[in-house]
């Protein structure tokens, strides 16, 4: 049987796949190949499918921080699946790729766990948070991390790395697109759950009261540079309301863009370049984009 075959016996392999509804801003064009991994020998037969049509591959977690190119992606995305979904809560807390930060900060909370109340702040899953060391309230997953297990496509080999191999820093790690977050451990300390459960609400209070809710949108989009972070500085130079084609600077927060009905990845791209050109001629800081744009864009 061959690897295509394998795959789609087992409901893994799909064709010409929208990836749009997968990501939260809703807009983008379709994957050549979109396969859904649960084990390790998915993640070998998707790499002989890429390898074997000369393509390329995306990891894929909840798309909280992509944007689809309108044309997609011509290659082949691997997304994590419910095989991956596993987690165990304790004092090592150990959580497969594809669980929900909020859903893995919710159930730390209630068993008594604390240290990852600042998960829920963040719509992403536990692969996404290593790959790109995702945070938000002064804190972010490279504090927590003991370890996680990766899969290099390239090799077909399973390591343990921690933090330090990972060169984690503000938004980065050094994970490529050969290597796939299977599952990571975290620390946690012990804490009242209505202690935790109180810090979570905290921070969906705060999320509800300053950023944009029930809009398309992923996040941040530029990281924040030293001195003031990047939603300040394109408030002080007056671009929330700023647009392009369906996709507007956030009024609520200025690193928030939203995307309305009918908007395109071009559209997006179009904005992004339009404020980054405006800060970088007022201010001489050239913002770096926290979000990732995948496929072709002019």
């Amino acid at each position: 049987m061959t690897a295509s075959q394998r795959l789609q016996a087992a409901g893994r392999l799909g064709e010409d796949v929208p990836l749009g509804p997968l990501t939260t801003y809703r807009i983008g064009g379709p994957a050549r190949y979109l396969v859904t991994i649960d084990g390790e020998q998915d993640l070998r037969d998707a790499f002989e499918i890429a390898t074997r049509e000369g393509l390329s591959v995306l990891p894929l977690g909840r798309g909280s921080n992509v944007v689809v190119s309108d044309t997609g992606f011509p290659g082949v995305v691997l997304q994590a699946g419910p095989g991956l979904s596993h987690r165990s809560i304790g004092e090592v807390t150990v959580a497969g790729a594809a669980v929900p930060l909020p859903l893995l900060a919710r159930d730390s909370a209630r068993a008594g766990r604390g240290g990852l109340e600042f998960f829920t702040g963040i719509p992403g899953s536990v692969g996404g948070a290593i790959r790109m060391n995702a945070g938000c309230h002064g804190s972010e997953t490279g504090d927590v991390l003991i370890s996680v297990r990766v899969f290099d496509l390239a090799t077909s080999m399973v390591s343990e790395r921690t933090g330090a191999d990972l060169d984690l820093a503000y938004r980065h790690s050094n994970l490529g697109d050969s290597d796939f977050v299977l599952e990571a451990r975290f620390a946690t300390v012990e804490r009242p759950a209505a202690e935790a459960e109180e810090t979570i609400r905290d921070v969906a209070r705060w999320r509800r009261e300053h950023q944009p809710g029930g809009t398309f949108n992923a996040g941040s989009v530029f990281k924040n540079p030293e001195g003031e972070p990047a939603g300040r500085i394109i408030d002080r130079l007056g671009l929330k309301g700023l647009g392009s084609g369906a996709v507007s600077v956030s009024e609520r927060h200025a690193n928030f863009f939203e995307a309305a009905e009918g908007a395109t990845a071009g559209d997006m791209y179009s904005l992004v370049l339009e404020v980054q050109r405006l800060v970088r001629d007022e201010t001489g800081i050239d913002l770096e984009t926290e979000i990732r744009f995948v496929g072709e864009f002019p």
